[in-house]
């Protein structure tokens, strides 16, 4: 029997039929019905073709069909360049030298600050559309780069507008606390203060943004700053996120996990405590290679330890101007496969199910169930783990949005 959810007669249904359905551990011969943007029912193509006999229908012809993918952590919307930093890294400067020398964060920071939001907008949807090409269909973008109310407002409204202009469904992050702006009166606490008093509200108020972000490093905030922040976010309805134990262990996998983060994302210096804390709380483990990558860095997150006590690992590109300059969540598959360890199934698992539970989302998308929307990456591939394989290479035979379909390759 397929598994259907009620029908509305007033709405027409659309069939996909002769698909190979990816889900994690099998790849199952199934039609999927789509009505009103979200999944009707999936079942055998004869069973679907009886119950809505009037339903148009596409023949996938074998291809293999997955959730359309969710890039969960990315720095979208900024202004200009930092390719230059690369010479600096390769010379063996640190990104902490980087960042204390005004280079890093804050250099982006000066140049989002000047561009205006149809600037912003134009650089970020360049960015964007590389990430649909490869089936994405739920992105996040983070702020973060404004680090003053007016600035980092403009940065949210990009994010929106990007939402609004192109097809594919925009999770918006007020990464409030990325770094200290060197104008902030009063140093690190002076600028938490304003966050929690004038910028946190003024962004709840203006539905700005769906979630709070910070950055919990020795070049950023304390873990005492941090819960200051988590406090007041979570006073005005924001779910959390963090940035945690990426360059050095300050607790910060424990402090999500305490919190009730949605994600705590990195990960590479986290204990077995942090471990731990993250096993009981049901926040997500965002694993982020190309930044790992591209930091050349030698220690990897604690993979084994987050499998054996059964974190959900999500995967993302964290696409940034200066540590993942990555617009490919396949690249990043392949990356977290290679540098990491993970599996295939976990690989797609990870940009998929588990991303959409690291965006609060997991009722609504990741996964191929009645109800929940119909996102579809429709792939040219025989097996799964040719998405993973493979560097440049795009084999997205189409994208699936909300039950509209981009127009298909040729």
């Amino acid at each position: 029997m397929p598994r259907i959810q009620p029908r509305r007669d007033d709405v027409p249904v659309h069939l996909y039929c002769g698909g190979r359905i990816w889900s994690p551990g099998s790849v199952t011969s199934m039609a999927l019905a789509e009505q009103g943007g979200r999944l009707l029912a999936l079942g055998a193509r004869e069973e679907l073709l009886r119950r809505y006999p009037n339903a148009a229908c596409t023949e996938l012809d074998g291809r293999l069909v997955t959730s359309g993918l969710i890039d969960c952590h990315t720095h979208l919307v900024y202004a200009g360049d930092r390719s230059a930093e690369i010479e600096r890294r390769l010379a063996g400067e640190s990104y902490a030298a980087i960042a204390r020398s005004g280079g890093g964060i804050l250099a982006t920071v000066s140049a989002s600050r000047a561009a205006d939001l149809g600037q912003l907008v134009s650089v970020a949807r360049a960015r964007l559309e590389p990430m649909l090409a490869e089936g994405v269909t739920t992105v996040e973008i983070k702020s973060g780069y404004g680090l003053d109310l007016d600035s980092e407002i403009r940065l949210l409204q990009a994010a929106r507008t990007l939402g609004e202009e192109c097809a594919v469904s925009v999770s918006r992050t007020y990464l409030g606390a990325h770094v200290v702006p060197t104008d902030s009166v009063g140093g690190a606490d002076g600028y938490v203060t304003r966050v929690c008093e004038e910028y946190l509200p003024a962004v709840a108020a203006g539905g700005w943004a769906d979630a709070f972000d910070a950055y919990c490093e020795e070049v950023a905030f304390s873990v005492a700053q941090v819960e200051r922040l988590f406090h007041a976010a979570r006073a005005l309805g924001f779910k959390l996120k963090l940035h945690a134990d990426q360059l050095s262990n300050l607790g910060g996998a424990a402090l999500a996990a305490r919190f009730g983060a949605l994600s705590a994302d990195h990960l590479e210096y986290t204990d077995a405590a942090g471990v731990a804390a993250l096993a009981g709380s049901g926040t997500v483990a965002v694993l982020l290679p190309g930044a790992y990558y591209f930091l050349r860095q030698d220690q990897p997150p604690p993979i084994d330890a987050l499998r054996r006590a059964a974190v959900p690992m999500a995967v993302a590109t964290d696409s940034n101007p200066g540590t993942s300059p990555l617009t490919s969540l396949l690249t990043a598959m392949n990356l977290a496969a290679l540098e990491f360890g993970l599996s295939v199934d976990e690989c797609l698992d990870g940009v998929t199910r588990q991303a959409a539970r690291a965006l609060g989302l997991g009722h609504e998308c990741g996964q191929l169930l009645p109800g929940f929307w119909c996102d579809l990456a429709i792939w040219d591939v025989t097996q799964p783990a040719e998405l993973v394989l493979s560097l440049g290479r795009r084999p997205l035979h189409q994208r699936i949005w909300r039950g509209q379909p981009d127009r298909a390759r040729t």
